[in-house]
């Protein structure tokens, strides 16, 4: 299911407006602040820089979505655009390692979606991923079919104040429906993939799936299946 893979092939910059945009506003928000260390004994620490950077809605939620067939444990995959990831290109002369000549237009990541609101607690988490495993994977769920993967983490919490919580559901009995997506141009071209367990973990451990959620939710289901 999904548009062809091939159906984007370039993300064109249309404006570069960083030198005029505010900080404080668009879909990602960075705060600078002037900060210094409190001590125990009534000291301060020197005032220091901190950039911190957040999105309107604060955390997200990752579903592992799975099923069991003939060849045992399969993992479903999303192959998404992902600009920030792609754009890394214009920077190759400060990367330590190369990225593998194809860039990354798009990333294979998990089914994932952001909490609103509204989504307290554990119903609430629930009810997000199996809304999002509709959405992006065509799988209608019941929020209690979703299993809650442990605690949230942080992706990179020296700048990012989000944390994602993982999850994971058996679809192995449920049809699949086409995907209604978001509208976003950055679903085009979207494509699903069912890939044996333990070859999506060694695309993990290669870094042909750079994706973070990813590994951590899977090396937990595992884990927790023994």
């Amino acid at each position: 299911m999904g548009q062809s893979h091939s159906s984007v092939t370039d993300i064109e910059i249309i404006e570069d407006f960083s030198a005029t945009a505010r900080c404080d506003e668009g879909f990602l928000r960075v705060k600078r602040l002037r900060c210094r260390n409190r001590r125990a004994d009534g000291t301060s620490s020197p005032v220091y820089r901190v950039d911190v950077v957040d999105r309107p809605r604060l955390d997200a939620v990752a579903v592992l979505v799975y099923r069991r067939g003939a060849a045992g444990l399969e993992v479903l995959t999303r192959m998404n655009l992902r600009p920030a990831a792609y754009f890394r290109k214009e920077q190759r002369d400060a990367m330590t390692v190369p990225d593998p000549a194809a860039g990354y237009l798009r990333v294979e990541e998990i089914v994932a979606g952001l909490l609103e609101p509204e989504d307290k607690g554990e119903p609430g988490l629930r009810r997000r991923a199996a809304e999002e495993v509709r959405e992006e994977a065509g799988y209608r769920v019941r929020p209690e079919d979703i299993q809650l993967l442990g605690g949230a983490f942080f992706l990179a919490p020296g700048i990012l104040s989000e944390k994602v919580f993982p999850a994971a559901v058996d679809v192995t009995e449920v049809a699949q429906e086409e995907p209604e997506g978001d509208g976003s141009p950055l679903e085009e071209g979207t494509l699903l993939r069912w890939r044996p367990v333990m070859e999506v973990l060694e695309a993990c451990r290669r870094g042909d799936i750079p994706d973070a959620k990813t590994e951590v939710a899977l090396t937990r289901l595992l884990a927790r299946q023994g």
